[in-house]
């Protein structure tokens, strides 16, 4: 059951309120579970594996499936001194491979900084190499191998594989398939890399432009439309045979802090949090997805003793699982970041236990993963944990090995890789990002860029965001130069630019969050004055024009990431009519409530 606008439904019931009553089909009761065979060792694929498993695993093989880590290095055996001394400062170990040996790992994260990442060639061998080593234990229990490939903001793998805008650019195509398509190569590509996890689905509704942290991860403001793209990636994804993953349970949309940093508190009432933040999970719920990542935010309404999200069983469980009807794996999100530290000095013993306890099944990155480990195992050898809540977890993190075919197939062939970045999926990541390009306000009709204007000033933030826009204009005829001014340009650089806006027809400006930089602000002001036409282009969150009502033309991409630069130089030059409408609102600057453009707002040209 959920409680939405102070009335109660069932998960059928919301799925026709915000779909409509097509492919809503009550769900049966489930089967009582059978007494399994264990007399053989069954199949990988049987029903009888899991609970076959658990009869024979040992306490400490138990306890390690509960935790994914990082490691560094390019393979499991990376000797490079750097990638050695990181593991140790870490972990206390020299190489991968013998931080899966130790603990038994449930899974291992990959991430740029840790060089996990160079090349598809060397991560196929990398996750070829991770997934040997677990194979060589005495229960041959393959790793989940997860990222965090969200697009946009956030990328973890970068090119060749295919490179799509984030959440918002989808949510401003207006149209789930553009969703489901990017989920759909996302899964396929991360899959051919051994890959088989991706944190990569952010379900928070972004009802506060000064959040922080969420902004263009989210797919926009509409709840309704939050669920609805939330829906349609986690079905894409999991049919390539990745894990999806949803986050940031039960709603990160609403903070003006970031969880990495401090503790978020959302004061939204339980009824705002059923109206707002809830739709989105139990359109994945009802997706079937296979994993929930919670937050670390304390939510008053739906608990009130403090404690981050992530540590509470009135969240976890009585919400999540018994409200919501969740059957997959929550996992903890970075229990390294500071908004998983309530209890000081002992938060890295701690707070993996209390997360546990809260219902939490795979633990994520620990500050230090010989205390955690060690904390778990202790608590369910003195009866803290109970033995049933230790099997219930690892129960649902092997069934996920299962289901998505990690147990069958955790090898992947090296002549998949030819489907990471193939050329049908940049031409579909092309289009997709083009159709996000949202043209807000055009009152002088300078764009499209007329013939006559030949000489082009591209400026403003971003080093590689400015050249890929330079570059591309260039490679159409138009004479660019170029200036990067930074986040906070100094009045030498606003200078220069305004000297190179006298010598071209007209200027394109780029600037990110300009209510965090009154330089940027002063440099849109001074190009302004140099009498010349004014394009800016705000290149993250598209709240930048409330706080320049000035500017005439302003177009929104919501990623400065190649892909969006040289989208939005084909708009920018017309051969793109562009057809994105804003998927947030953007409020009025020093209102309580005032709207200068709302949900659904986008011009384009010639209409």
């Amino acid at each position: 059951m959920i409680k939405v606008g102070g009335r109660w439904f069932t998960s059928i019931a919301l799925c026709g309120l915000m779909f409509g009553s097509a492919g809503c089909e009550e769900e049966p009761p489930p089967a009582p579970p059978a007494t399994p065979d264990c007399s053989a060792p069954p199949e990988v694929s049987s029903p009888d594996w899991v609970p076959c498993q658990l009869k024979v695993m040992t306490l400490e093989e138990k306890v390690g499936q509960l935790f994914m880590t990082h490691a560094y290095g390019k393979s499991v055996t990376d000797a490079d001194p750097k990638m050695v001394e990181s593991n140790r400062k870490d972990h206390g170990l020299d190489t991968a491979e013998q931080l899966v040996e130790r603990y038994h790992l449930g899974g291992i994260i990959y991430f740029t900084w840790a060089n996990n990442l160079q090349a598809p060639e060397q991560i196929a061998r990398l996750s070829n190499g991770l997934q040997e080593v677990a194979m060589r234990q005495e229960r041959a229990i393959p790793l989940l191998i997860a990222t965090d490939q969200e697009h946009g903001v956030v990328v973890r793998v970068g090119e060749p594989a295919t490179q799509f805008p984030g959440n918002m650019a989808l949510g401003a195509t207006q149209d789930v398939e553009t969703a489901r398509q990017a989920a759909a190569i996302t899964g396929r590509e991360l899959r051919a890399l051994g890959i088989n996890q991706n944190f990569g689905t952010v379900a928070d509704v972004n009802s506060n432009p000064l959040n922080p942290v969420i902004g263009v991860r989210s797919f926009g403001l509409d709840p309704a439309r939050v669920a609805a793209f939330t829906q349609v990636q986690v079905g894409a994804q999991q049919g390539e045979g990745t894990a999806s993953t949803v986050k940031h349970f039960p709603g990160h949309g609403d903070t003006d802090v970031d969880s990495h940093y401090g503790l978020p508190i959302i004061n939204h009432s339980r009824e705002q949090f059923d109206a707002v933040d809830l739709p989105p999970f139990v359109a994945a719920i009802d997706a079937e997805v296979d994993a929930i990542m919670s937050a670390h935010i304390v939510v008053p309404a739906l608990e009130s003793s403090g404690l981050p999200a992530t540590l509470s069983h009135g969240i976890m469980t009585d919400l999540l699982r018994g409200q919501l009807g969740f059957k997959g794996v929550v996992v903890s999100d970075s229990l390294s970041m500071q908004g998983a530290k309530p209890y000081g000095d002992q938060s890295d013993a701690r707070v993996p236990v209390e997360a546990l306890k809260a219902g939490v099944d795979l633990l994520l990155m620990p500050q230090r993963i010989e205390v955690a480990y060690n904390a778990v195992r202790d608590a369910v050898n003195s009866g803290e944990v109970s033995q049933e809540r230790l099997d219930e977890a690892v129960g649902r993190i092997l069934t996920l090995k299962q289901k998505r075919g990690v147990l069958a197939q955790p090898l992947v062939e090296l002549a998949g890789l030819q489907r990471v970045g193939a050329a049908e999926h940049l031409t579909a990541a092309a289009a997709i990002t083009e159709r996000g390009i949202t043209l807000v306000k055009n009152e002088a009709g300078v764009l499209p860029l007329k013939p006559e204007a030949g000489k082009v000033l591209v400026t403003g933030w971003g080093v590689t965001a400015t050249a890929t826009l330079a570059q591309e204009l260039a490679r159409r005829g138009r004479s660019v130069e170029t200036v990067e001014t930074g986040t906070s340009p100094t009045q030498a650089k606003i200078d220069e630019a305004v000297a190179s806006a006298a010598r071209a027809d007209v200027t394109v400006v780029l600037v990110n969050r300009v209510w965090t930089s009154k330089q940027q602000q002063a440099l849109v002001r001074a190009l302004q004055g140099a009498n010349k036409p004014v394009v800016v282009v705000s290149v993250r969150e598209p709240y930048d024009i409330a706080h320049l009502p000035e500017v005439s033309t302003y177009v929104a991409t919501y990623g400065y990431q190649p892909v969006s630069m040289k989208a939005l130089a084909r708009v920018l030059l017309g051969e793109v009519n562009p057809s994105g409408r804003l998927p947030v609102a953007i409020p009025e600057v020093g209102t309580a409530s005032g709207v200068l453009y709302p949900v659904g707002h986008g011009l384009s040209y010639g209409g």
